[in-house]
């Protein structure tokens, strides 16, 4: 009885200061998975629909299992990864400079704003013909429309990060004799990065859908190109086991990138565990 008496107390210790919270994700988020798979498999189970439109999460796992086991498997997420870290990487280095420069010079502001947005405006499906054209059916193509899709969130986000730095902020700097450098490392940058660090997890999952895209519309290899395979070859299941791949692609960017705010910004809100409390 004293046993149980201090598992009970442990319990009740635990709800009362909300750490449960914590670990909530860790059992909703599997769970809401499997109830999907459920409802998958039993809608194909008592529906009667053909493997072709709709495969069971049977077939669907034996074909993924299937595509872990072939190398021109791996060879294509490797070529996937290449081409969206290295547009990434052109988009970070551009959209962050870029973004530091117009959100101080606001003439510089309007006078790009327009051809900005016209780029974004512009559907980049249209773009991979005329890069294939430019460039080829290599990786140029497909690393030019992942740098142009994750560029603007984090242009965006890198101006808005600058222009919310309080006024004050900048007038205790100056006080201080601090450099125009100085102002720029010690605050406007620090204070900036959150909005950065958010503007690259949304552009790293655009980086990624404007490698498969490119691969997708006109390459020999990669994620998007074996996903046309799948599909001329009418392998269904085929189709949903490169999706997962590409899924769990995406899942490791997105947290490799959501992993810097801990580092990098540790001090703000949003590096926090998000416990209400």
């Amino acid at each position: 009885m004293k046993g149980v008496n201090h598992v009970s107390k442990q319990i009740g210790a635990l709800v009362k200061t909300r750490d449960y919270k914590a670990y909530l994700p860790w059992i909703t988020t599997p769970g809401l998975c499997l109830l999907i798979v459920a409802i998958w498999w039993a809608y194909v189970t008592l529906s009667g629909i053909s493997a072709f439109i709709l495969p069971a999460p049977g077939a669907v796992w034996d074909a993924w299992i299937e595509l872990l086991g072939s190398r021109r498997a791996w060879a294509s997420a490797f070529l996937t990864a290449y081409a969206t870290l290295l547009g990434f990487f052109w988009a970070v280095l551009i959209g962050v400079g870029l973004g530091m420069v117009i959100a101080r010079v606001r003439w510089l502001e309007q006078t790009l704003t327009p051809f900005i947005v016209a780029s974004q405006v512009l559907p980049k499906v249209a773009l991979v013909p005329l890069f294939i054209v430019w460039f080829g059916f290599g990786i140029t193509s497909k690393v030019l429309i992942a740098a142009i899709l994750a560029f603007f969130p984090i242009l965006t986000n890198t101006v808005l990060g600058v222009k919310s730095i309080d006024q004050g902020h900048r007038d205790v700097m100056i006080s201080l004799n601090a450099t125009r450098w100085q102002v720029f490392r010690r605050l406007e940058l620090q204070s900036a990065l959150p909005y950065i660090i958010t503007g690259m997890e949304v552009g790293i999952v655009l980086a990624l859908i404007g490698s498969i895209v490119g691969e997708y519309l006109g390459g020999d290899l990669g994620l998007g190109h074996l996903l046309v395979g799948k599909m001329n070859a009418f392998e269904t299941d085929g189709l949903f086991a490169v999706m997962i791949h590409m899924t769990i692609l995406g899942f490791l960017f997105y947290f490799a990138i959501s992993a810097l705010r801990r580092i990098f910004v540790p001090w703000h809100g949003s590096a926090g565990s998000g416990d209400a409390h």
